[in-house]
């Protein structure tokens, strides 16, 4: 798997497709109500848009990539009316059956046309961390541009290119990832449907996200000065030239090299390591480096839906947070690292018998 950028617009992305059908499968395993901090991180952000937005009983909410419904739960408890859209049926079954409307359908332009003529426009539409799992990007944009009221307002979540690369974050690009979004490359997309980036910030999550908010060109909303200087910073770090990512692919090779010594070291000496997590991101990792069970005994996951199987392609079996403390062992390499913070605390208890706690990025280090 190889990620390619484009030096006409510097978009990152990856040429190996794959159909969404097959990725957001009935089966699809990722439900992010199984994360306390996302949690958190969605409570935050709904009061934010309610008080920043205006938002009420009159007001429409409509998110994209909902998932089952952990957002949306904030804005209705709240009293303003929800509508989540998730392509992933199991997951959508959740939402309805926790009380968010959702439909199960891939959205683009044809959709929100189907919605906007049946008068579901929104005040807010939001989409975390689903831009860069669409494919037809172009398709993608136009219908949140069609969605929106004149003066609505819409926000997106997605992982920083800028932290990717000063992170060595190569684990976070996989199949389900089609692009991988610096704030120059988003202003051009939305720009080319007629939306204008006025604000941004930059998020901790995800090892680094930014969160733009955008409206109509013809909206009279002011842009924000964040959004010439964090572009001025982009340019700044060579985004805009080919040598920053040829200088990502060599750091890139070293934190593979690093991780393989820790590994083998460690059995070299006589310590089981074991896992914690199944993320997507973890299988990039271990694929890349080629680790397989003969370095790492399992992974333990919270998630239901993921215990009692194997990571793709390192075939470590995944097993419920309990077989860490029958296993006891001496290493633990947290997969998962955007969340060391929340996973170190539930490991805390390891202590007792001395565990050590390691991230794999940006590169080996014990936490």
């Amino acid at each position: 798997m190889h990620a390619v950028v484009c030096e006409a617009c510097w978009l990152v992305q990856l040429p190996a497709f794959h159909r969404p059908a097959d990725i957001f499968a009935p089966d699809y395993a990722y439900f992010s109500s199984f994360s306390s901090s996302w949690l958190e991180h969605a409570r935050r952000y709904a009061g934010m848009a309610t008080e920043r937005f205006d938002l009420g009983a009159g007001s429409s909410v409509i998110e994209i990539a909902s998932n089952d419904g952990y957002l949306l739960r904030y804005f209705r408890d709240a009293g303003v009316p929800v509508l989540g859209i998730e392509p992933a049926r199991n997951v959508a079954e959740a939402a309805i059956s926790s009380g968010i409307p959702t439909r199960t359908v891939f959205f683009g332009r044809e959709v929100a046309a189907d919605m906007a003529e049946n008068g579901e426009t929104a005040d807010l539409v939001i989409g975390n961390n689903v831009l860069a799992h669409v494919p037809d990007l172009n398709d993608f944009v136009a219908g949140l541009a069609r969605l929106l009221k004149p003066t609505g307002v819409l926000t997106m979540e997605f992982p920083h290119l800028l932290r990717l690369i000063e992170g060595n974050q190569f684990d976070t690009i996989y199949h389900e990832h089609f692009s991988y979004f610096s704030l120059v490359t988003a202003r051009r997309v939305f720009a080319r449907h007629g939306l204008r980036v006025f604000d941004v910030e930059e998020l901790s999550t995800h090892g680094g996200s930014l969160r733009v908010f955008v409206c109509p060109e013809a909206s009279g909303r002011q842009t924000a000065p964040a959004v010439a200087k964090l572009m001025a910073s982009e340019r700044d770090a060579g985004l805009e030239t080919a040598g920053a990512y040829a200088a990502f692919d060599d750091n890139v090779r070293k934190v593979r090299r690093g991780l393989l010594r820790f590994l083998v070291d460690a059995r070299d000496a006589g310590r089981t390591v074991v896992g914690y997590g199944a993320p997507a991101k973890g299988n990039t990792l271990l694929n890349a480096c080629g680790v397989r069970g003969d370095l790492i005994d399992f992974t333990v996951d919270l998630s239901p839906h993921k215990q009692g199987l194997y990571l793709p392609g390192s075939r470590i079996p995944v097993l419920a947070p309990e077989a860490i403390d029958r296993a006891r062992p001496d290493d633990i390499l947290v997969l998962p690292w955007n969340l060391r913070d929340e996973i170190a605390g539930q490991l805390a208890p390891t202590a007792k018998w001395g565990a050590r706690l390691f991230v794999p990025i940006p590169h080996v280090q014990e936490i």
